[in-house]
C-alpha cells in the first residue's frame, strides 16, 4: 500500500505509524496541482506530481501499464477538514485525468482519519465528523462523568499510535474506494466544470444543486 499524504509533518507520523513491511508513505511538499486547469508544461514541470508518477512506476495516460503499478493499494489520507477534503480532490482530479485505468482498477481509496476524540474516564472513541460524534455522544457515552472532546487540527497533531488505530491498521480502519460511475460523459462533464479553468461553469454547476445541499453542513 503506498498513502499519500500532505507535508512532513503528517508523513512523519504516518512513517511512524505504518507497517514496514506492507505500507509506504509518499509526503507531497507544496501546493497540489489542479491539473484539470494545468497546460502540458506546467504538468510535466511540477515537482509534486513528477515525485507522485515515479513513486508509482506506471506511467500514466497512454503509457499507463497497470503491471507495473508498484502498489496494489494506493491511498490518499488528508486531514478530516474542509482543508484536507480539497487536496483529495485536487489528486483525484489528478487520477482521474492521468491514470483513469488505476481507478477503475480498483487501486484508489480514500483514508478516513478522525476530526474528534472523545474521553470519558478509560473510555476513548473517535468520530469522523460532526455527524458521527453527535451520535457517538448519545449512544455510547451516556453514562456520568466529564466527557472531553479534542479536535485534531491534522494528521501532523495525531500520535502515531491514533493514527495506527484509527486510520492505518488494516483491521480497523476505514477505507473509501473511488471508482468512475458508468456515466462517464457525465462524470467527465462534472469535473470539467467543478476543477476546469471557467469559473462561469462552476458557477452555473452550484446554482443548479444548490437546492440539494444540505445547510447545516456547509463550510462558509
Amino acid at each position: 500500500e503506498l498513502f499519500i499524504v500532505e507535508g512532513d509533518s503528517a508523513g512523519g507520523s504516518a512513517k511512524q505509524a505504518r507497517d514496514r513491511a506492507s505500507q509506504a508513505v509518499l509526503p507531497l511538499r507544496g501546493k497540489i496541482l489542479n491539473v484539470a486547469s494545468a497546460g502540458n508544461d506546467k504538468l510535466a514541470g511540477n515537482q509534486q506530481i513528477s515525485d507522485l508518477i515515479q513513486a508509482l512506476g506506471c506511467g500514466t495516460r497512454s503509457k499507463y501499464r497497470d503491471q507495473d503499478l508498484r502498489y496494489d493499494r494506493v491511498i490518499i489520507m488528508t486531514d478530516a477538514d474542509v482543508d484536507g477534503a480539497h487536496i483529495a480532490s485536487l489528486l483525484i482530479t489528478f487520477f482521474y485525468q492521468e491514470m483513469p485505468s488505476l481507478v477503475r482498477g480498483g487501486h484508489l481509496y480514500l483514508a478516513v482519519p478522525p476530526l474528534y476524540s472523545i474521553r470519558q474516564g478509560g473510555k476513548v472513541a473517535y468520530a469522523r465528523d460532526d455527524a458521527h460524534k453527535d451520535e457517538l455522544l448519545h449512544t455510547e457515552f451516556t453514562g456520568r462523568g466529564k466527557v472531553e472532546i479534542g479536535r485534531f487540527k491534522g494528521l501532523g497533531e495525531m500520535m502515531a499510535a491514533q493514527l495506527k488505530e484509527t486510520t492505518m491498521d488494516p483491521t480497523k480502519r476505514t477505507l473509501l474506494r473511488v471508482d468512475v460511475i458508468e456515466a462517464e460523459a457525465a462524470t467527465k462533464d462534472a469535473v470539467d466544470a467543478l476543477m476546469g479553468t471557467k469559473p462561469e461553469a462552476r458557477f452555473r454547476f452550484i446554482q443548479e444543486r444548490a437546492e440539494f445541499a444540505e445547510t447545516e453542513v456547509l463550510d462558509i
